[in-house]
């Protein structure tokens, strides 16, 4: 575990160098969440359609800004020619998945946590400090899946030409179990649903992440072979 957390400070001291990553993610969630709540401008002071459409507005932010990051997740690696010397050394294959997922978690928290004040704003919620850390909550295990997954695509697809087209397509149907659930969850928490009423799909997401996990740990070391 430890290990991991070398690989991921490495990445994560990569990206706060540059920040290209981050300000990418960064600039186009907030541009999705500005589009829409200009489309929807009509809308906004009617609270039952708002709280219909806007967790999907905030999982499309999340979500496709997500995949410009997990699409760079490798690229990095096989750029400066580190990948083949991460294969040698003497760890398992399933530190280098783990450490690459903390970094993503990192990053894409980061992002998040920043896109998160401007729904607020643009989609006029005020949440209470219960409601705003059930959210956290839901966004935590929701992003845990998506990164999960989306970490072991990157690697499969980082041997094609068009992997920046390739990963959207193979990872959108994987995250379907992931996204409805996180939607509801994030639909139920702005309608001010308590954490009782949300137990079923907190339920779904805690399993889909331990299971899409110890999957995505095992086969890692098989996906990045040559």
């Amino acid at each position: 575990m430890i290990r991991s957390f070398y690989i991921a400070a490495k990445d994560l001291k990569a990206e706060f160098r540059t920040k290209q990553m981050l300000n990418s993610m960064f600039i186009f969630s907030l541009l999705v969440l500005v589009v829409f709540s200009i489309s929807f401008g009509d809308f906004l002071g009617d609270t039952e359609k708002v709280e219909k459409l806007a967790p999907g507005v905030l999982w499309i932010a999340f979500t496709f800004a997500g995949m410009l990051g997990l699409s760079r997740t490798f690229v990095m690696e096989t750029e400066n020619g580190c990948l083949e010397a991460l294969m040698l050394c003497p760890v398992d294959r399933g530190a280098i998945y783990t450490g690459k997922i903390l970094s993503n978690l990192v990053i894409v928290f980061l992002m998040e946590a920043v896109t998160l004040p401007f729904f607020i704003i643009l989609f006029n919620y005020s949440l209470g400090i219960g409601t705003l850390l059930l959210l956290l909550l839901i966004l935590f295990l929701g992003t845990f899946g998506f990164i999960a997954v989306g970490t072991l695509l990157s690697a499969l697809t980082l041997g094609t030409r068009t992997r920046e087209l390739l990963l959207p397509v193979l990872l959108l149907p994987v995250l379907l179990p992931v996204l409805i659930p996180s939607v509801e969850a994030t639909a139920g928490v702005l309608a001010g649903n308590s954490i009782g009423d949300l137990v079923p799909e907190i339920r779904l997401l805690a399993v889909y992440d331990l299971v899409f996990f110890v999957i995505s740990h095992l086969v890692f070391e098989y996906v990045v072979s040559d």
